[in-house]
């Protein structure tokens, strides 16, 4: 679809939401590789589930304000009375299971950290580094592997669905739809 400002993007980008579409332009599918920005994310993707990202998405600064800008350490301590108080904030997802997952899924993030160096380095070793290129899925092996190996070590709302999504938010997996402007073409010989 050729949008106001003549580029075509992927089907899902919704040309009303000004938020969703600099997302879509500037960051999903974008390789990451910094810890703060893939802990971010991957608590945001875990809100969603059962959501739409446009909600997630619509709360992101108000998450950001309530999560302490995503500081992994701040966020690892959040006793009850801090769940409690994020239980309270009319501008985030109150989603109780959700809440205490992100400290447990923190915890587990740490924990993650400290074995492999940082967490971009377990992430992207799944590809060897590399960028899979893919679209129309909901859930691939890569993200089945993913999700159990996280479960495994205790992260809560890890689910396949969800860390599909989630690899594709950090650019582990590049599903720009045939068309988007951002699409990636093969190297031409």
């Amino acid at each position: 679809m050729e949008w106001a400002d003549g580029k075509h993007r992927c089907r899902w980008a919704n040309p009303n939401h000004p938020r969703y579409l600099h997302y879509h332009d500037e960051e999903w599918g974008v390789p990451v590789h910094d810890d703060g920005k893939l802990f971010e994310m991957l608590i945001l993707e875990s809100f969603q589930a059962g959501l739409s990202w446009e909600c997630v998405l619509n709360k992101r600064e108000a998450f950001r304000a309530a999560f302490d800008e995503f500081d992994l350490e701040r966020v690892c301590t959040y006793d009850q009375k801090k769940l409690e108080q994020l239980a309270q904030n009319p501008g985030i997802i109150r989603n109780k299971l959700k809440l205490q997952a992100a400290v447990n899924n923190a915890n587990r993030f740490r924990e993650i950290q400290r074995e492999w160096g940082s967490f971009s380095a377990y992430l992207w070793h799944w590809t060897d580094g590399a960028v899979l290129y893919e679209t129309g899925k909901a859930s691939s092996p890569l993200s089945d592997k993913v999700s159990k190996d996280l479960k495994q070590r205790g992260m809560k709302f890890v689910g396949t669905t969800i860390i599909y999504a989630y690899l594709q938010a950090v650019g582990v997996i590049d599903s720009h739809e045939p068309g988007c402007f951002l699409e990636h073409l093969p190297a031409q010989n």
